[in-house]
């Protein structure tokens, strides 16, 4: 587990320093910057894993100067559990997420899922970031679509997997990053007007199936939302907590 959790995290942290045009040392970690993206919390970040909560909120203030956020990343259980009084006492919030690895029996078969391009990618993620925020201007809703063209960069394999409803219409959709044996599925998405008829299902079976051939396969989840017990149902199984703090 704890081999499985090293290497999930190693993962992830080369994967933020490959897309991001900036990467700067941090007290206990580093710190991943975009100007072209500056609403984006995930690409404009510090990431953390030793140290004191001292020098990393002084580091997020100068790092993060002049964006509208501040979001630090503790990828240390222990150490994320201590930071809390401090960065509650910044106006920081807090979130757990659970790192999930596949540990259930591969598919043999599933059906395939359509590849997108980031083309067609970018409308589907406009229309929803625009549902998810209604007052925000088309500017906002674009530089948020926009920024998963940066992820392309961030693995040898890159890839965007939905499947259809029967309209013809994209009803979930996913990330797929894999690089030296290692897979993620990330930003797992059905849209709301297609929940609850076993699209996401579909979806992550195919791409269980398709990283048949890894050594590990994982994905992080919300700690303390429902879709972590999906997940769990489908044979990913807990091995380890991060914790995120964010002050907007």
């Amino acid at each position: 587990m704890a081999d499985e959790l090293a290497r999930a995290l190693s993962f992830v942290h080369a994967f933020a320093r490959r897309k991001a045009p900036v990467v700067a040392p941090v007290p206990g970690g580093f710190a991943v910057l975009d100007e072209r993206y500056p609403m984006s919390h995930d690409d404009n970040k510090l990431v953390v894993w030793s140290g004191g909560p001292g020098p990393v909120l002084a580091a997020a203030e100068e790092r993060l100067a002049g964006l509208g956020h501040r979001l630090v990343c503790v990828d240390d259980d222990r150490l994320g559990q201590e930071f809390r009084p401090a960065f509650a006492a910044a106006g920081y919030g807090h979130e757990t997420n659970v790192v999930m690895a596949f540990r259930g029996a591969r598919p043999s078969a599933a059906a395939a899922t359509e590849r997108l391009t980031l083309e067609e990618l970018l409308p589907v993620l406009r229309e929803e970031w625009r549902a998810s925020l209604p007052q925000a201007s088309q500017g906002v809703v674009d530089g948020l679509a926009a920024r998963a063209v940066a992820r392309a960069s961030g693995a040898d394999r890159v890839e965007f997997h939905a499947v259809r409803a029967p309209g013809g219409q994209i009803a979930a959709h996913a990330d797929l990053y894999v690089h030296e044996g290692v897979a993620q599925i990330e930003n797992v998405y059905t849209l709301e007007r297609h929940r609850g008829q076993g699209f996401a299902r579909a979806l992550l079976t195919a791409l269980l199936a398709a990283t048949a051939g890894s050594e590990l396969t994982f994905l992080v989840a919300d700690a303390a939302d429902w879709p972590r017990e999906f997940y769990a149902r489908l044979g990913f199984e807990p091995v380890g907590h991060t914790h995120a703090f964010l002050r907007t």
